[in-house]
């Protein structure tokens, strides 16, 4: 009962915290204090989000796919590079520094050179997600395979377990709960690369409509692509979570 209210209690926190931010944010603009040319009510964004709905669904339909197939293959390339990493430990002092590196420069930076080598396709909005996602997975899963108990390993290896099997059995296991959180941050990164990475050129996606009703000074409308991003993002941590729960129940018991 105890644990029962103290989650009741967790997730009424945030709900609670995030009306006194609407309540805040509706205050400021009945009162003035900033102009709503600038700074549009809840009320006006949440007419902008309706009366835009399907509009707003079809163009958040293409940055969707593109934050999707990005993950995908930032999640593919990830997995090769950590575990090439954990198997040749020269490689992992060669390549981490680079990888690091990659991070560093700013997404927006990178953006218009993709827009220019790849043109106005999907191609270089998905090249910037894979980009912006695969960094926090491939440190997740080195880290994960990298907190195996040696003594594990060694049990193993006097059964004479061969290398695959010790990977297989040990080290994907261990690893998983350090992949899943990379992922959740992954996840939350996708759509926001995607959406960047159409500012700079495209035909469709939410960063093409994004730019097109600032140029307008649509300021609600462009209030409510942002909240419309974060329902998406917000979906994909749980889609993960939810992958997690299926792939790792043995967690959730232990959480009981």
């Amino acid at each position: 009962m105890k644990k029962r209210s103290e989650s009741i209690r967790n997730k009424l926190l945030p709900v609670g915290a995030f009306c006194l931010i609407l309540l805040f944010w509706w205050l400021i603009s009945v009162t003035g204090l900033v102009p709503s040319y600038m700074l549009p009510s809840p009320v006006d964004v949440a007419r902008a989000f309706i009366k835009d709905f399907p509009n707003l669904i079809e163009h958040a339909a293409v940055s969707v796919q593109e934050a999707i197939y990005g993950l995908g293959i930032g999640i593919i390339l990830a997995f090769l590079i950590a575990t090439a990493m954990d198997r040749f430990e020269t490689l992992e002092k060669a390549l981490m520094p680079l990888l690091v590196v990659t991070q560093t420069i700013p997404t927006i930076a990178i953006a218009p050179l993709l827009v220019l080598w790849m043109g106005f396709g999907m191609a270089p909005k998905i090249t910037l997600v894979v980009v912006t996602t695969f960094f926090p997975i491939a440190v997740g899963l080195l880290d994960g395979y990298k907190s195996v108990d040696p003594d594990e390993i060694d049990l193993l290896r006097s059964m004479n377990a061969t290398r695959s099997q010790i990977f297989l059995h040990v080290k994907i296991p261990e690893a998983l709960p350090y992949f899943f959180s990379g992922l959740k941050v992954a996840a939350s990164y996708a759509v926001v690369g995607a959406v960047i990475s159409e500012w700079l050129g495209g035909f469709e996606g939410l960063g093409v409509y994004m730019t097109r009703v600032r140029k307008a000074y649509a300021f609600d409308k462009m209030f409510a692509v942002i909240i419309l991003i974060i329902i998406v993002s917000l979906l994909l941590m749980a889609l993960v979570t939810l992958l997690r729960n299926l792939t790792m129940p043995w967690e959730k018991v232990k959480e009981k």
